[in-house]
C-alpha cells in the first residue's frame, strides 16, 4: 500500500522538478546569452530541460511553425554544401554557426502560460543589464561596444535597434497609457544611445525599419501617421546634429570613398567594397552550387593575389578576413543560388510565423531589419542579435497562444455589445 501511495507522490515531485528546471532554463538563457561563457551553459541547459520535459513528444507541434521549417531547410542545404567543399572540417564549422540557432526549438517548446513570465523576466534582465553596461562603457570609459562581454559596437548597436523597433511597436499598439509612455521613453533612450555608436549601416536599418513599422501601424490614420513621423524626424535630426560619433563616421565615410577612388582599400568602407567585389565574382564563377560550405574566406585568400591585378592583395594587413560583411554574398559564395533560395525561404518563413500569430506588422519590421542589416554585415556572426530575435519570436508566439484568443474574444464581446 505504501508503494501505491508513494508512486503518485514521486511522479508529482518529478513533474515539479522538471517544471522548475524548465523555468530556470528559460530565465537563465535570457540573461546568459549576452556573455560568451555563460551562454555556453545556457545553450546546453535548454535541450536538457526540453528532453526531460517531454519535448521530443511535442516535436511535431513545433514543426508547425514555418520558422522551424525554414531553419531546418537552411541547415540541410548548408550541410549538403560540405559535400563539395575542399575543407569539410571548416565547412562543418561554418554550418555549426547556423545550426546553433535551432536552439529556438527547445526554447519555444518549453514555453507555456505559466512559464512565460520567467522567459520575459530573463529577456528583460539580460537586455537592460547589457544596455546599462554599454552606457557605462560609452559614458565613463569612452569606449564603443562592451569590452567586458566581448561585444563589439556592431553587436551592441544591433541589439539597440531591435529594442527600438519593439518599443515602437508597443507604443503604437498598447492601450495602457503608462505602458505607452514607458515605451516612448525607451524609443527615445535606445535611439539616442544608438546614435552614439559607430555602426552606420545598422543605425540606418533601424531607422528604415522603424519608418516601415509606423507606416504599417498607422496607414489608415494619416493624420496620426504624419504627426508621429514628424515627431520622430525632429528627434532624429536633433540626435544626428548632437552626435559626435555620427559626424565622425560620416566624415570617415567621405574619406573612405576618396581613398577607394584612388585604389586604396585599407578603410572600413573600402574593405567592404573589396569583399563584395570578390564575392560577387566568386558567385558568378559558380552560380548554382557555390564553392562549398566553408570555402568563402579561402576563396578570397587564394584569389586576391591575381584578381584585378592584385589590387586587393594588401587587404588582409588592414583586417583579418572572417566573412564577406553581407549575408547574401556569404551564403551565395558557400552554396550559390541553392543557398540564396534557402536563405530567402528562411526569412519568409520567419515572417510567416509572426503573421500566423497575429504579429504580422512586428514581423515585417523585424525581418526587414534583418534583411537591411545583412546587406552590410554578416548577422550569423552577431550571435547575440540572432538569439535575441529568436527569443522575441518565441515569446510572441507564447503570448499569442496564452492570451491572444482571450483578448480576441473580449474585443469581439465588446463589439457585439
Amino acid at each position: 500500500m505504501s508503494t501505491s501511495v508513494s508512486s503518485p507522490s514521486l511522479l508529482q515531485s518529478a513533474s515539479t522538478w522538471r517544471d522548475v528546471l524548465a523555468r530556470v532554463a528559460l530565465l537563465f538563457f535570457g540573461i546568459a546569452l549576452w556573455h560568451k561563457g555563460l551562454s555556453f551553459y545556457g545553450y546546453y541547459l535548454l535541450p536538457v530541460a526540453w528532453v526531460l520535459d517531454g519535448g521530443l513528444r511535442r516535436f511535431r507541434q513545433v514543426l508547425n511553425e514555418p520558422l522551424v521549417v525554414g531553419m531546418l531547410v537552411l541547415c540541410f542545404v548548408l550541410a549538403l554544401g560540405i559535400l563539395w567543399s575542399d575543407d569539410p572540417k571548416f565547412g562543418f564549422k561554418v554550418w555549426r554557426r547556423y545550426f546553433a540557432f535551432l536552439i529556438f526549438i527547445p526554447y519555444l517548446s518549453l514555453l507555456n502560460k505559466e512559464r512565460l513570465s520567467w522567459a520575459i523576466a530573463g529577456l528583460l534582465a539580460g537586455y537592460f543589464g547589457t544596455v546599462i553596461m554599454g552606457v557605462y562603457q560609452w559614458v565613463f570609459a569612452g569606449a564603443q561596444g562592451i569590452a567586458p562581454l566581448g561585444m563589439p559596437y556592431l553587436h551592441f548597436s544591433s541589439m539597440l535597434g531591435i529594442g527600438v523597433i519593439l518599443a515602437l511597436y508597443l507604443a503604437g499598439t498598447c492601450r495602457n497609457k503608462k505602458t505607452k509612455s514607458i515605451s516612448w521613453l525607451l524609443v527615445v533612450s535606445l535611439l539616442f544611445i544608438q546614435f552614439n555608436q559607430n555602426a552606420r549601416g545598422i543605425l540606418l536599418a533601424t531607422l528604415i525599419s522603424s519608418a516601415l513599422l509606423l507606416l504599417l501601424l498607422h496607414k489608415k490614420e494619416i493624420r496620426r501617421l504624419l504627426a508621429v513621423m514628424a515627431s520622430l524626424t525632429i528627434m532624429i535630426g536633433v540626435f544626428a546634429y548632437n552626435s559626435t560619433s555620427l559626424h565622425e563616421r560620416l566624415a570617415q565615410a567621405k574619406r573612405d570613398i576618396e581613398s577607394s577612388e584612388q585604389g586604396q582599400y585599407g578603410t572600413s568602407l573600402g574593405y567592404r567594397l573589396a569583399l563584395w567585389d570578390v564575392g560577387l565574382h566568386g558567385i558568378i564563377e559558380r552560380p548554382f552550387l557555390g564553392h562549398g560550405t566553408g570555402m568563402a574566406v579561402s576563396y578570397f585568400e587564394k584569389n586576391i593575389e591575381t584578381y584585378k591585378g592584385g589590387v586587393y592583395k594588401d587587404l588582409p594587413k588592414f583586417s583579418a578576413i572572417y566573412h564577406y560583411h553581407n549575408d547574401w554574398i556569404e551564403i551565395g559564395m558557400h552554396i550559390g543560388a541553392l543557398g540564396l533560395l534557402a536563405y530567402g525561404f528562411f526569412l519568409w518563413s520567419w515572417f510567416l510565423t509572426f503573421r500566423t500569430h497575429q504579429l504580422a506588422i512586428l514581423g515585417a519590421a523585424l525581418v526587414y531589419f534583418i534583411f537591411l542589416s545583412g546587406l552590410t554585415d554578416n548577422l550569423v556572426f552577431f550571435r547575440q542579435t540572432f538569439y535575441l530575435l529568436l527569443i522575441v519570436t518565441a515569446i510572441g508566439i507564447g503570448w499569442h497562444k496564452a492570451y491572444g484568443t482571450v483578448i480576441q474574444q473580449t474585443e469581439n464581446h465588446r463589439t457585439s455589445t
